[in-house]
């Protein structure tokens, strides 16, 4: 059976060089309009290309491997100035609709390597501060922050929705730092669908965050402070594992323009949770049917939702999103959401390879995983040969997928790494200066 990347990566390289794309996403009618060293699919191209390094460099190597690779007609040569100004000609917008390209390809029926959790699509949100270029526009653009140290920062909230188990972000912005994490959560709405089951962390929680799943009846589970109402802390109390409660809004507030009242219930689960300290945690559902959904699984439920704080990792330190290529508003959503698509492409790849990994597990004592790290390094100019309009697929597929298998890493369960709150209150950051970049 061909593997779903592959079909996907097809379906891309026909969508980036094409007229429908270029007329979408570019800034103005004009852009674009006539033939010049760089068309639209091409700049696309050099974008995905992981730019961390200075821009010269970049060109050169984009340049150099391309026409190294392919027998087509040259890539003409172009200098930063020309790439600098053909970016601003395109809708940072058009990465986002190559990750949506992505998710519509990968949730099909036939698609056997989708993982669900009890048939639910498992989906998590989670905010992240992005460090960015310190300047003037910036500053007035995403708002300063400072921490203990009175260090100044420029600053934008990233907010994600994002699938824990097949590592797929299906939406994703960069905001002002002044917006709350949850109204960036409901943002992510219109990626909601039927069967899919939302974790949050405790700063979500809330009944009109809530009720906005409620209505779209959508499943979630929030953890809560063990503190956080009088009804959560009769539940500890009671020492009950689960019990189902009428939650209703706070009674202090005054309900405007609201569609509920006061008197307006929503039924919910409380699930009591014991940590190898001893320590207890509340966790907040809306899956009532204990017989479907025993209290006994909600523990390593909640836990699973450490998969976006490992691909916030993986943006901010494998992938370097915050080496940001240019200092406008454009650019840096540019580099955010091109540096989120890659992040999808490479689980895609990695996705179709889980039947191989089972085999080689086979023969191991311990179970391995792809390493992450050096595929996104393997990544770096093959993506070019991946997604050129011309180069063929089966050979960059077999390289990149047989070195993904050759370096992996052995996962180990049950480790504890023990979080050290505030422990990053006092640290100075380094300011992103302008031209702050490496050049090898």
């Amino acid at each position: 059976m061909p593997k779903n990347s592959i079909a996907i990566v097809e379906i891309l390289k026909e969508v980036i060089f094409s007229d429908k794309i270029r007329i979408e996403f570019k800034m103005n009618d004009k852009d674009f309009s006539r033939k010049r060293k760089q068309p639209f699919g091409e700049v696309l191209l050099f974008m995905f290309n992981l730019l961390r390094k200075s821009l010269a460099i970049e060109i050169d190597s984009f340049i150099n491997h391309l026409n190294s690779k392919l027998e087509s007609e040259p890539i003409k040569n172009f200098t930063k100035s020309a790439f600098v100004q053909k970016r601003q000609k395109i809708n940072p917008e058009v990465f986002k609709y190559l990750s949506r390209v992505i998710m519509e390809k990968t949730y099909i029926e036939r698609n056997k390597n989708v993982q669900l959790f009890y048939g639910y699509r498992l989906l998590a949100v989670d905010g992240s501060m992005v460090t960015l270029p310190y300047t003037e526009n910036l500053k007035n653009v995403f708002r300063v922050s400072k921490n203990n140290t009175k260090t100044v920062l420029v600053q934008g909230r990233a907010s994600v929705l994002y699938d824990v188990l097949n590592r797929l972000a299906l939406d994703s912005s960069l905001n002002n730092s002044a917006l709350g994490e949850r109204q960036l959560a409901l943002k992510h709405s219109d990626y909601w669908a039927k069967n899919d089951l939302i974790i949050y962390d405790r700063g979500y929680v809330g009944y009109d965050f809530q009720y906005e799943h409620f209505k779209k009846n959508i499943d979630y589970l929030i953890r809560t402070s063990v503190s956080h109402s009088d009804l959560i802390k009769d539940f500890v109390k009671s020492k009950k594992q689960s019990a189902i409660v009428d939650l209703f809004p706070n009674q202090k507030h005054a309900i405007v323009d609201k569609q509920y009242t006061k008197e307006t219930s929503l039924k919910v689960r409380l699930i009591r949770i014991v940590l190898s300290n001893g320590e207890i945690e509340v966790l907040i559902t809306s899956l009532l049917d204990s017989q479907t959904f025993p209290a006994s699984i909600f523990k390593e439920l909640y836990f699973l939702r450490w998969g976006i704080e490992t691909f916030y990792d993986e943006l901010k330190n494998k992938l370097k999103l915050e080496y940001f290529t240019g200092y406008s508003k454009a650019s840096i959503e540019q580099d955010f959401f091109c540096t989120i698509f890659i992040s999808n492409l490479q689980s895609t790849i990695v996705n179709d390879l889980q039947d191989d990994l089972k085999l080689k597990n086979k023969t191991t004592k311990l179970d391995y995983k792809i390493n992450t790290n050096l595929s996104y390094g393997f990544l770096k100019n093959r993506i070019l040969e991946l997604l050129f309009k011309e180069a063929p697929l089966d050979e960059v597929f077999e390289e990149l997928e047989n070195l993904f298998l050759k370096n992996t890493i052995p996962i180990r369960l049950n480790r504890n790494n023990k979080r050290e709150a505030g422990k990053y209150l006092n640290r100075k950051r380094p300011l992103v200066l302008e031209n702050q970049k490496d050049a090898i």
